[in-house]
């Protein structure tokens, strides 16, 4: 039988407030009784998509990452501005980062990137029916991308290089794998 294994807040401490995240310190009560704290970031979530292009090749993004001190190429994604809905999220992140409108946003799943520290959930979407649109909207100003078209292969060949490093980009390819791998049989 499963034992009650929920950590009681008692009090929270708030560190840091910024644009994207904030830090937090909770006084938990432990199961047993006991106290401890835990250290939490908080996160407004996001949104990442696997976007198709009408020639089957998997759109994405190269952007530098600072906490990397690297570029990584990674599937186009975008953090949910203040109650948004994620579907909305991703359709303006597709549009934003890569040009592209779909016919076809379907929502596939959602994860928690890191849970022994921070809140930050991303919804994982499937855009089909891709095409470049006219006027797109423009990324964010302080942001920078290359778009590649690849295919699953390709794609394979820029994880084996350490080009996509990061989870939710994993996360895609192993979905586009599965997915292939269902259709063969």
């Amino acid at each position: 039988m499963m034992k009650n294994l929920e950590e009681k807040t008692i009090a929270t401490t708030q560190i840091f407030s910024g644009r994207i995240v904030s830090l937090q310190v909770d006084k938990v009560e432990l199961p047993d009784g006991k106290t401890s704290t835990r250290e939490i970031v908080k996160h407004p979530g996001a949104v990442a998509i696997i976007a198709i292009t009408p020639e089957n090749k998997i759109v994405l993004v190269e952007q530098y990452r600072k906490p990397m001190e690297r570029t990584l190429v990674e599937i186009p994604a975008g953090k949910l501005e203040k109650g948004e809905d994620p579907l909305i999220t991703a359709v303006r992140e597709l549009e934003e980062e890569t040009g592209y409108e779909c016919e076809k946003m379907e929502y596939l799943t959602g994860f928690y990137t890191s849970p022994g520290f921070a809140d930050e959930l991303i919804h994982v979407y499937l855009a089909t029916g891709l095409n470049k649109k006219e006027n797109a909207a423009s990324l964010d100003e302080d942001e920078f991308v290359e778009i590649l078209e690849v295919t699953r292969e390709e794609m394979e060949q820029l994880m084996k290089e350490q080009k996509i490093y990061d989870a939710k980009t994993v996360y895609a390819l192993q979905y586009l794998q599965l997915e292939a791998a269902a259709q063969s049989k």
